[in-house]
């Protein structure tokens, strides 16, 4: 049934879900599909755990909102947390990760006026996605998101991504840098992984030249690729640090961490926020952060990854239609030699659910961090097959 009243902004699945438990969910006809997606890296927790429940109901019943006028205990608390598991000073709480972006930005700019740069600068990198507002858009390394939305931001210059030496060129011609914005791995781009030392590069980089070094982990963070945030496979520490995605598990919260000179950026009216951290989005980030800490699902991602990932491999080993698979953690891509966005719906039939990105070239997979194994097994085998029979058909086509 066509929806009039909603903007034309999605091209949606034709299902509608009903209710979640774990990393199963059922739509309004009871049909289950194992949710290898997570809404986008979001439910690490899986669908109603029981810990985001309670927090969501007692909070509700108590205190929802106040404002930034006033001190807000619960985000401070967060706030506390955060900045212990991440290595950072101070933090600012936003509804997204769009919105934490756009806080990293402005302090990258604020930061070179500073400096007595007139026009500050901050490098992105091709193939990124940073957000959809006007900012993050503009910063964004992908043409096709940013057509008709023209004129974009100015201030940013981007480079290939993991490719340190672009970036020292950049350093050596452009003395209005004042920071790199990276992902530390590429999700929209179809789960790009760098070379190990490469964030170590760039922190070289930024530390010889003066930069602030800000890592976008709106999708990598809260425990995803193996660690609580990705920089954490590495002995390095960035400026900035932005997330939100798996730090709410579904309810609407954003944060940007900040470290050293970066985090006396703003002072009172610099930036804000009327819904940033309250009551209970902070309540919520609280039950999911001690939840991921405590039951060591940082562990567990890794463990689990490593097994997907050696079973993908070992079923699809061999075949022309498969160009690569790779993923670090619960970010799994399989990249395909030809387009394959059928495969999306075709996995929805067999109650599965995952999105086709990288140009409709690579299957993304971003599991709940609390996936069994054998529903791990059933989703590689599931997948695997599908791949197979799907392949065969492409191949019995005639061509033009």
């Amino acid at each position: 049934m066509a929806q009039q009243s909603l903007m034309n902004t999605y091209n949606r699945l034709s299902v509608s879900f009903e209710s979640g438990e774990g990393a199963w969910l059922f739509d309004t006809d009871g049909n289950r599909y194992l949710d290898a997606l997570s809404g986008i890296a979001v439910c690490g927790l899986g669908h109603s755990h029981p810990a985001i429940t309670k927090a969501i109901t007692e909070q509700a019943s108590k205190l929802i909102h106040t404002s930034n006028l006033y001190r807000i205990p619960l985000q401070e608390q967060l706030g506390d947390r955060l900045t212990e598991i991440a290595g950072m000073d101070s933090v600012f709480f936003a509804n997204s990760g769009a919105e934490a972006n756009e806080a990293a930005i402005k302090i990258a700019r604020k930061f070179g006026h500073a400096k007595e740069i007139e026009a500050p600068a901050i490098i992105v990198m091709d193939g990124s996605f940073h957000g959809r507002t006007l900012a993050t858009l503009s910063a964004t390394g992908n043409r096709a998101t940013q057509a008709g939305f023209e004129p974009l931001v100015s201030g940013f210059i981007r480079a290939p991504f993991n490719d340190d030496n672009a970036v020292r060129s950049i350093a050596a011609s452009n003395k209005n840098v004042v920071a790199i914005l990276v992902e530390p791995i590429q999700g929209e781009a179809g789960i790009r992984i760098p070379d190990s030392e490469y964030l170590a590069e760039l922190r070289d980089i930024c530390d010889e030249n003066d930069w602030l070094l800000m890592l976008d982990e709106v999708q990598t963070g809260n425990g995803r690729t193996g660690r609580y945030f990705a920089y954490q496979h590495t002995y390095i520490v960035p400026d900035v640090v932005t997330t939100a995605k798996g730090l709410g598990n579904g309810f609407p919260i954003g944060a940007c961490l900040a470290k050293g000179r970066a985090a006396e950026v703003f002072m009172p009216g610099s930036h804000g926020s009327t819904f940033g951290g309250t009551p209970l989005a902070c309540a919520v980030g609280l039950a999911v952060t001690e939840t991921i800490m405590q039951e060591n699902l940082c562990d567990r991602a890794a463990e689990l990854g490593d097994r997907m990932l050696q079973g993908f491999k070992e079923n699809l080993e061999g075949m022309p239609y498969i160009r690569e698979v790779r993923g670090k953690g619960l970010m799994i891509a399989i990249e395909l030699t030809e387009a394959g966005t059928e495969l999306a719906v075709l996995a929805k039939v067999k109650g599965i659910l995952l999105n086709i990105t990288g140009g409709g070239k690579v299957i993304r997979l971003l599991p709940p961090l609390i996936m069994t194994d054998a529903e791990a097994d059933l989703l590689v085998n599931t997948l695997c097959k599908l791949i197979k029979i799907y392949a065969a058909d492409e191949r019995s086509k005639p061509r033009k």
